[in-house]
């Protein structure tokens, strides 16, 4: 019997890094699992690993930016599974720059996926969720929900280059506290984790190294200078950096029973390190 069981869960860039891992740890834990990523290859493959592990998954490749999409997942979810019971929004990338070379694409495009995205995607599972926890009600089963929001230590106190992903992180836990009172009738529990510094594709790449991602028909440049991920890591009081499962520990305890009077909070996952 898994902690999960009987849970239908949708995590939103779960293809690959940290949502993968979070995918995976829902599904360990017996909740049938909504699997998303932008490329669809990425998208198979976790739902693939999900399935030979003897769990079960379904997946919903696509942006997260385009329209019609929140739509699309949420029914992946609730026609697929017959349900909704926790939603992470976790989809997202990084393209830094200094605020004077920092084009408005740069800046609408990371609030697009950071912010815009998870918005559309709770606004489109609020008419499931809100007659739901009706019939519930009626019939003397009520049952919580979870949503979790990822934020970054960069939304909690800033990080020089990046204007753009650190008002979108902090927009994020802004959604996440106002959703939680709108949402508390419902008996939604709706938190956020703002990560620090975590080992993936977007960290571990040697910065000026010439790694990129495909980002719709844009190449991003990832990655942090090795000199300064070692640093990083050095001054963290576990030691070390942290990494996707350490990531995915934290989002699964939020959507736990034992967290149900856990609301608006948003928790770090940084080994004890806050930038501040």
């Amino acid at each position: 019997m898994g902690s999960l069981d009987g849970k239908v869960a949708i995590v939103s860039g779960s293809g690959r890094g940290i949502g993968r891992a979070i995918a995976a740890k829902f599904a360990r834990e017996g909740a049938k699992v909504a699997v998303n990523d932008l490329d669809s290859e990425a998208c198979a493959a976790a739902v693939a690993e999900i399935r030979a592990a003897g769990g079960v998954a379904e997946g919903c490749p696509g942006s997260v930016t385009e329209a019609g999409f929140a739509e699309r997942f949420v029914r992946t979810a609730v026609e697929g599974f017959g349900g909704l019971d926790i939603i992470v929004n976790n989809a997202g990338y990084t393209w830094d720059n200094v605020i004077q070379k920092m084009t408005d694409e740069q800046w609408d495009a990371i609030l697009a996926v950071h912010l815009t995205a998870p918005f559309r995607i709770l606004r489109a599972a609020s008419e499931f969720i809100r007659a739901a926890a009706k019939r519930e009600g009626e019939a003397g089963m009520p049952r919580h929900r979870k949503v979790v929001n990822i934020s970054s230590v960069s939304g909690t106190v800033g990080n020089a280059g990046q204007a753009n992903y650190s008002s979108a992180k902090a927009g994020i836990i802004g959604l996440t506290r106002a959703l939680a009172k709108e949402w508390g009738r419902y008996r939604v529990n709706v938190n956020a984790v703002a990560f620090g510094l975590i080992e993936t594709r977007l960290t571990t790449a040697p910065a000026h190294g010439g790694a990129t991602i495909q980002i719709e028909g844009r190449t991003i440049p990832v990655g942090i200078n090795p000199d300064a991920f070692s640093k990083l890591a050095q001054i963290i009081p576990l030691g070390r950096a942290g990494t996707p499962e350490d990531a995915a520990g934290a989002v699964y305890l939020l959507c736990l029973p034992e967290s149900d009077y856990i609301s608006g909070e948003c928790v770090t996952c940084g080994g004890g390190y806050k930038m501040s």
